[in-house]
């Protein structure tokens, strides 16, 4: 007989194992694991877009229907059918997942690009492309509730980055068919055919005047140099499209050649949106009728879709930047300055965006050896900046600086007025009105002699150094005359000096500057319809009636502190009422201001007694690149805002 204890222990071992198995066979235990900040946050955030693998988003929807992600990659498009037929997702979680499974097979799909050489994308990619645009578009605009109700979500910003790189995807498509076609003298209009698609553009914002010869996505490219990149978070893709440039260069010695007086910068931001027919979510999933339209983020900042307000996306640093990259205005201005092989010989208006009437207009002219490279970061912060880009339009001068400061005084207020004639001949625009000039080094110098009033004083200095008398006098008064008498362009109201020699520089006299002095050409091709009268400077008598080649003092020469034109200049009265700044650069801290100089200019000529401000910054002689002189114009700008389009200070 089994004691009592034991037998109850038989008891219950059937009762211990029926435990064991059941819980063996039950739902698995849930475990917590931690997860760092930084891992929780790629973990939201990260996608097939940014990681190459699916978001935590799309890997929840297919876990919904009994998939995992690498499940789906084996055959996307029984994953993708499937995710469309579930009704177990709703809505919103179905369209943003088919967009990404879109995008993934896209990318799949898509070649690497190579130096900068558009990709040719096959039928198939295209489609793919089309795919994620129209279901990240559905998702936006017809799953229930607005962009604005969703703005917060980490999942609006994903599908709309979808979005927009399909959209440039088919817009670089778009593109080649269309210059093909236009070069080929059809209607570059006509909608573009591809396979089961029907692409019609619009591009009427843009005020194309020529075929476009590239289009270039923005989030390809970046700068060296320029110290920052504006640009909108947004709706649509970030393009820059690049025209035909003009071609200023032309060799200094040989025959004139016409060219234009001004022109837009050959490269334009464009931003470029695909608008899928229908107004309800049925009709877009539906149909294969698209509209790609391009807009000028200078011009639009928003549009309105299915009744919503949408913010355009945009770029502001993009277009600028690859114009001076793709320029060559490094070697160029050399060259000219040396007067060797090809050059420029007059001076060229370039608008920095497109001529606006109601934008007030900031002109900018560069120093010796220089163009409008000078200013790539100055012009960038202004037309980067929201205030500033709504109230100003910038334009740039690049001009011939081995020509006398007379002679590119006057060439240059004949191509400014010339450009303004064009666009507001009666001058009755906003633009033609309270401009404000800036000026660099040699440029300050113009900036002020085309501000100043010349009265008799050089003209008269002219005659007596010459000793001009009788028929030569006439002679070069006819055609000099214009050059040495000048009043002060009208409606500019400010202007800010940099480094600028108003009164000449020791520099250009010494060892150096007289060596490069030397090596400076004035080809009489450059001096245009001046040639002969700059001939006449010298008197044959001099030398038993022999004419020599005439002694024209170059751009070098007039910054000597002893030239007498710059002497004689720099005395002229500038226009009553004129709000001007000198912004001031000394290579060394410890020295005394009044005793410094920047490697190039002292102090002594830097300075303008008047100035409404005056910086002096710690720098070389390229003071307009420091980010210290660039914050002191943005000041100043923002200043003269406030006194007269009345925009508050902040």
């Amino acid at each position: 007989m089994n004691p009592p204890r034991l037998t109850g222990m038989r008891r219950l071992l059937p009762i211990m194992a029926g435990m064991a198995l059941l819980l063996s066979s039950g739902c698995a235990m849930v475990k917590m694991k931690s997860v760092s900040s930084t891992d929780y946050v790629m973990l939201k955030r990260d996608d097939i877009l940014n990681s190459g693998r699916l978001s935590a988003l799309s890997q929840e929807a297919l876990a919904v229907i009994g998939q995992t992600a690498g499940e789906c990659g084996k055959d996307l498009p029984v994953c993708r059918q499937r995710v469309a037929d579930n009704e177990g997702l709703h809505t919103e979680q179905r369209l943003s997942t088919l967009a990404e499974l879109w995008m993934q097979e896209a990318l799949a799909l898509t070649p690497q690009a190579k130096g900068g050489e558009p990709v040719q994308l096959q039928a198939n990619a295209l489609d793919a492309w089309l795919e994620t645009a129209r279901y990240s578009y559905a998702y936006l605009f017809f799953s229930g509730r607005t962009p604005a109700q969703r703005a917060l979500e980490d999942r609006l910003t994903q599908v709309r980055d979808y979005y927009n790189h399909a959209a440039e995807q088919t817009a670089s498509v778009v593109f080649q068919r269309v210059r093909t076609r236009a070069l080929e003298g059809e209607d570059f209009l006509r909608p573009v055919q591809v396979d089961r698609w029907t692409i019609r553009t619009t591009l009427d914002q843009l005020n194309l005047r020529s075929v476009p010869k590239q289009l270039v996505a923005a989030s390809s490219v970046s700068f060296a140099g320029l110290r920052s990149s504006y640009r909108r978070d947004g709706f649509g893709a970030e393009l820059v499209v690049v025209m035909e440039s003009p071609p200023l260069a032309v060799p200094l010695e040989g025959e004139k050649v016409e060219l234009p007086v001004y022109s837009e910068m050959p490269a334009l931001n464009a931003t470029a949106v695909l608008n899928f027919e229908g107004d309800t979510l049925e009709q877009v999933l539906a149909t294969r009728t698209i509209q790609l339209k391009a807009y000028s983020p200078d011009i639009t900042t928003s549009i309105t879709l299915h009744g919503q307000e949408v913010p355009l996306a945009a770029n502001f640093t993009a277009a600028y930047g690859l114009w001076l990259a793709q320029s060559g205005f490094a070697t160029e201005s050399l060259r000219t300055l040396f007067g060797r092989g090809e050059g420029i010989r007059e001076p060229h208006i370039y608008l920095m965006q497109p001529y606006d009437p109601d934008r007030r207009i900031i002109f900018m002219l560069h120093g010796l050896a220089s163009s409008p490279e000078a200013w790539v970061n100055l012009a960038n912060e202004i037309m980067g900046d929201p205030q500033m880009r709504k109230h100003y339009q910038v334009w740039s001068v690049y001009y011939p600086t081995n020509a006398p400061l007379a002679l590119n005084r006057y060439t240059i207020s004949n191509a400014f007025n010339r450009t303004l004639r064009n666009f507001d001949p009666k001058a009755t625009a906003a633009a033609s009105h309270d401009m404000v000039f800036i000026g660099h080094s040699m440029g300050g110098v113009l900036a002020r002699l085309m501000l100043s009033d010349s009265g008799e004083v050089l003209w008269k200095d002219t005659v007596e150094r010459y000793n001009l008398r009788g028929e030569r006098l006439k002679r070069v008064e006819a055609k000099l005359g214009p050059v040495m008498h000048f009043t002060p362009q009208p409606n500019v109201q400010r202007a800010i000096f940099l480094a600028a020699p108003h009164r000449g520089t020791d520099a250009a006299g010494n060892r150096l500057g007289r060596m490069i002095g030397k090596l400076v050409r004035l080809p009489l091709t450059l001096l245009g319809a001046f040639g002969d009268a700059f001939m006449a400077l010298q008197n044959p008598e001099e030398d038993g009636g022999k004419p020599r080649e005439p002694r024209i003092s170059n751009s070098i020469d007039n910054l000597k502190a002893s030239d007498p034109f710059i002497e004689f200049s720099s005395a002229l009265p500038m226009v009553p009422g004129l709000k001007y700044h000198s912004i001031i650069a000394k290579r060394k801290a410890e020295v005394a201001t009044a005793d410094s100089d920047d490697g190039l200019v002292p102090y002594w000529s830097a300075h303008l007694d008047g100035a409404l401000s005056e910086k002096v910054i710690v720098s070389g002689h390229s003071v307009q690149e420091t980010p210290e002189a660039v914050l002191e114009v943005r000041r100043i700008l923002r200043e003269d805002l406030h006194q007269v389009d009345g925009v508050p200070l902040h």
